[in-house]
């Protein structure tokens, strides 16, 4: 079967979809991999790196893709005018991050071909699929990126300072959401030093913060809502609840040098949670960093990809800050990969998809294609 792995075309994608040590894994099951020349390049990985290790490189995209069984994309294929990855598309199996209730025009386009599109940041949150988790392998490295980000921007250090000129005070950072990234966020600042507080609609998490080290805040809620679906995600809150929280926020907010947002809900956009009037109360010198941005942001000011000044104050609204350590996130994302297909091997070799499987079931949100290895 035909492997293929494409040069991301996305401005600021520095990452690749497979990387070479993952090659002997996908040879064993069946797989010959073809990889798009210097698709690999940004993170560092040669073309001779992935020859070394069994893959063929190929220069010419439409060659590249002729008789492909399986895609293996970081972004959504797209329409471009120089290149256009859609017409590439046939009979084949795409696995990719699709988010298809944000990028609906790539959707629409994906489900008139005769291909099945698995989109890999729908995994099932159950213990047997954490080892294929695309999502939380990339926001764990985006979480301790946030916090590095930080510091680089903030005219202050970070950790406490017994000097001889004098005491320099330790930085005081607010995590929001204690998800994978929020707790990579809590453990990386509490390494540089910082003082370190969390807050989370999930009571759940409490435990979780206060290990790392951070100290859980809350809202006293008599509802006792545990804040959480049962897949685990925090979920929208009550108005009620919401006001509760907006106080809590602004009798904390204030205090911070650092704030790092982190809040998600599924197929939903981010939740507003840090308002004009938070910001304004806080320190001149303080920084926000959003990691929710690209979907809307959970701070009001939020500009996507943009460092946003406000009032001597910084609001950072990351692009893709996973591919900002391209190296690791896709040595990460290319190991969640071969256990999403071993997943379906028999007897270590790649057949077909194994249809009755949940995982598959779950991240397959296009199916046009059926038939041996497809």
């Amino acid at each position: 079967m035909k492997l293929v792995v494409p040069a991301e075309i996305y401005d600021g994608e520095s990452r690749v979809g497979i990387t070479p040590d993952c090659i002997p894994s996908l040879s064993k099951m069946g797989f010959s991999v073809f990889v798009q020349s210097n698709a690999g390049i940004g993170s560092s990985f040669t073309d001779q790196d992935y020859k070394n290790t069994g893959a063929k490189i190929s220069v010419n995209q439409k060659e590249l893709y002729k008789n492909a069984d399986l895609v293996v994309k970081i972004q959504r294929p797209t329409k471009q005018k120089k290149i256009n990855e859609i017409s590439f598309l046939k009979n084949c199996n795409v696995l990719t991050l699709l988010y298809e209730q944000k990028f609906k025009n790539e959707y629409n386009l994906l489900k008139k071909l005769k291909i099945n599109v698995f989109a890999l940041e729908r995994m099932p949150r159950i213990s047997r699929a954490q080892s294929m988790d695309v999502l939380s392998s990339q926001s764990n490295l985006s979480g301790y990126k946030a916090v590095i980000d930080a510091a680089s921007q903030f005219n202050k250090a970070f950790p406490l300072m017994m000097t001889s000129a004098g005491t320099v005070a330790p930085a005081k950072v607010l995590v929001i959401g204690a998800g994978v990234a929020g707790l990579q966020a809590i453990a990386t600042a509490k390494r540089l030093g910082a003082v370190v507080f969390s807050f989370d609609v999930r009571v759940s998490t409490k435990e979780q913060v206060e290990s790392l080290g951070a100290k859980f805040i809350e809202v006293e809620d008599k509802s006792k809502d545990s804040g959480e679906t049962s897949s685990g995600y925090a979920k929208e809150m009550s108005q009620g609840y919401k006001k509760k929280q907006a106080k809590l926020l602004e009798e904390n907010i204030k205090k911070m040098d650092i704030v790092i947002s982190t809040a998600l809900i599924p197929d939903k956009p981010a939740p507003r949670i840090i308002s004009k009037k938070m910001v304004e109360l806080m320190k001149v010198g303080s920084i926000v960093v959003d990691l929710a941005s690209e979907f809307g942001g959970n701070c009001e000011l939020t500009k996507h990809g943009e460092i946003f000044n406000f009032k001597s104050k910084k609001i950072i609204g990351p692009k893709n800050l996973a591919a900002t350590v391209s190296q690791d996130s896709s040595r990460l994302f290319s190991k969640n990969v071969v256990n999403f297909l071993m997943n379906s091997c028999e007897s270590g070799k790649f057949k077909s998809f194994n249809w009755e499987d949940e995982v598959v079931k779950e991240t397959c949100v296009i199916k046009n294609l059926i038939g041996k290895g497809k």
